[in-house]
């Protein structure tokens, strides 16, 4: 048994999105396996069992760091949409020569039409190398 009113995942919905919202989800007996109604479509055995929720938690996270990268602080605005969002996506980080650079965000929508610049990315990844930060 678990909640997940407090996870903040960018591109994942609950049934709990809202505050005020409260939801439960009914687990029908292990012999309804056929539609319609709500079923098992892999039956629970010795080999198959409820997820833990925590570690449901903890693997939808690290995928949104691989996908999406580090996770910013607070709400941003799209630069495409120009809205703001809950679920900001670096998309750019822009250096300034002789100033301060900026970060470039997106909404999850338009971050994964963001087009990047393999010149750029290229060069970043060089100079990774070259301090010896790969991965």
């Amino acid at each position: 048994m678990g909640s997940a009113t407090s996870w903040h995942l960018r591109q994942v919905r609950v049934l709990t999105e809202l505050a005020d919202e409260c939801s439960y989800l009914g687990v029908p007996p292990n012999s309804w396996t056929t539609p319609p109604g709500t079923h098992w479509r892999v039956p629970l055995s010795v080999d198959h069992y409820l997820t833990d929720a925590w570690k449901l938690w903890g693997a939808l996270a690290e995928a949104d760091r691989v996908e999406l990268g580090p996770v910013p602080q607070g709400r941003q605005t799209c630069y495409r949409c120009e809205l703001p969002t809950d679920e900001p996506v670096i998309v750019d980080v822009q250096h300034g020569g002789s100033g301060p650079g900026r970060t470039v965000y997106a909404c999850p929508t338009h971050a994964l039409a963001h087009r990047r610049d393999p010149v750029a990315e290229a060069a970043a990844m060089r100079r990774a190398r070259e301090r010896g930060h790969t991965r």
